[in-house]
């Protein structure tokens, strides 16, 4: 059990990598002008989106739900942090398919926000990330 959870870890590190970076390029592909630029960005989002952040989220979510049915669940089942922690994954999910359908505006170049949107957007799997990490280790209720 301890093997999957240390891949578990690392494939949230990787995937919350991606979830920071991916957004940050956005921003900068909001801001550019040039076709040269505007063409990079929509390769290193797809490469990004399809290479790195959609691989560890299906890794993260494989080991997740198999420490889950094997241990977490029994151990945790009837304290209200797991439950939190596992509403905000799911927040979380919904961020990443979000994610992809930017990818997917910007490679059509129907893209209408600003680099200011972008960089609250940015913001969103900080506050995420912060929480899961104090109901984890913190297990306050």
């Amino acid at each position: 059990m301890l093997w999957i959870k240390a891949f578990h870890i690392i494939s949230i590190i990787t995937w919350f990598a991606a979830l920071f970076y991916l957004p940050r390029l956005f921003v900068y592909h909001a801001m550019s002008d040039d076709k040269t630029s505007i063409e990079r960005f929509k390769v290193m989002e797809r490469k990004l989106y399809r290479g790195i952040m959609m691989p560890s989220f299906v890794i993260a979510t494989i080991l997740g739900v198999w420490m889950l049915q094997d241990y977490a669940w029994q151990a945790y089942a009837g304290q209200y942090w797991l439950h939190t922690k596992l509403a905000l994954v799911v927040v979380l999910i919904a961020y990443h398919f979000y994610c992809g359908h930017l990818v997917r505006v910007f490679k059509q170049d129907q893209n209408t926000r600003s680099h200011v949107f972008y960089r609250w957007f940015n913001e969103f799997p900080v506050l995420i990330l912060v929480a899961i990490i104090i109901l984890v280790t913190v297990k306050p209720f």
